[in-house]
């Protein structure tokens, strides 16, 4: 028995769900669809098909049986489109019952086709074709919609996480945390003396410096951390599962790498630092807003103290009491909630 063309069928075995009640057509339906290289999951009857449809990533081509106990085939069809689903499925239903009006029934149910018994191969084949070229073209059309969805999440320059992107990704972050029991770090760093490099160099040379600056910090982060560009020559980088003193050790880290640079242009090499703003997630700190005003702060005091240094400031409190969400008020080195790692500044 042939093959389906390639041409008709998806190249990674297709998943199909066959719900009937004859044990001999679906005994046939599933010789045929595994000879055209289908995956087959079966169902006797109405209420299995729809036990299976509600796991995790079922079949998107549904050949159904009219007739069935439990749920018939009408009903499943009402059930599968009164539910919102990320995906399409496409439903071939199978009858005995070719009057026009029965077909018709079937379509304004929510079937895509129908097909009546006795059935011959060949005709099987052909629609069932049919059915797997409108699923790979919503294959497509998804994997389209996603790529653009990732490209608008993405700074065009930088190739990292945007600002709105980044935000959503720690906020999701912080969740895991909170349900874990865990803290989540934040490191704000913003390149010295930038507009220096713009004015000397020019635009071009600051985007080249600002994309080497990007590929620096996704070598110095962890597989499960992530990155993002948070505008202008301020960069993001979340750092899950770590503590205070474990942030201020792997801040001064990636500010080292970003020291240890050499952007050369021609007979000229720039030499680029940053300043690194570091804060830990806590209870009175635990949105993005509330520890990016607070990694703010630390990036101001860094820049303050001589700039290419780093600042870990925790939540400080005003006279009342209350979280401040900035840290400007806390001095290096003699404040218990904030630390300056200064470093060699040239």
């Amino acid at each position: 028995m042939e093959r389906a063309d390639s041409s008709e069928l998806e190249g990674k075995r297709p998943r199909v769900l066959i719900a009937e009640d004859d044990a001999v057509v679906r005994l046939l339906l599933r010789h045929w669809l595994t000879a055209w290289g289908f995956d087959v999951t079966e169902a006797a009857d109405g209420d299995q098909a729809w036990a299976v449809l509600e796991r995790e990533s079922p079949p998107k081509l549904l050949v159904v049986d009219w007739v069935m106990p439990g749920l018939d085939g009408i009903e499943l069809c009402k059930r599968i489109r009164a539910r919102s689903a990320s995906y399409y499925q496409y439903i071939l239903m199978v009858t005995g019952r070719s009057e026009m009006e029965h077909v018709v029934h079937a379509l304004e149910s929510g079937a895509d086709d129908c097909i009546g018994k006795p059935f011959e191969q060949a005709e099987l084949r052909a629609r069932i074709a049919v059915a797997t070229r409108i699923l790979r073209l919503q294959d497509e059309l998804i994997e389209a919609r996603e790529a653009l969805r990732v490209q608008a999440m993405k700074d065009g320059l930088t190739g990292m996480w945007n600002r709105a992107a980044f935000q959503e990704l720690f906020e999701v972050e912080l969740e895991r945390a909170r349900r874990a029991g865990t803290t989540v770090g934040l490191l704000l760093l913003d390149i010295d003396h930038f507009k220096t490099i713009n004015d000397t160099y020019g635009h071009m040379v600051g985007d080249a410096v600002l994309r080497q600056v990007a590929r620096e910090l996704k070598g110095a982060v962890r597989a499960y951390d992530f990155e993002g560009r948070f505008g202008g020559e301020e960069f993001l980088i979340a750092v899950p599962g770590c503590d205070s003193r474990q942030l201020r050790e792997y801040a001064e880290r990636v500010r080292m790498a970003v020291a240890s640079m050499q952007v050369c242009l021609q007979d000229t090499e720039i030499r680029v630092t940053a300043s690194v703003g570091a804060t830990v997630s806590s209870r009175e700190n635990a949105t993005f807003d509330a520890m990016l005003n607070v990694a703010d702060g630390a990036m101001y005091r860094a820049k303050n103290a001589g700039r290419n240094c780093t600042v870990l400031c925790e939540v400080c409190s005003n006279e009342e009491g209350n979280p401040q969400t900035r840290c400007t008020g806390c001095e290096p080195v003699r404040s218990e909630n904030c630390m300056v790692t200064p470093s060699q500044v040239g």
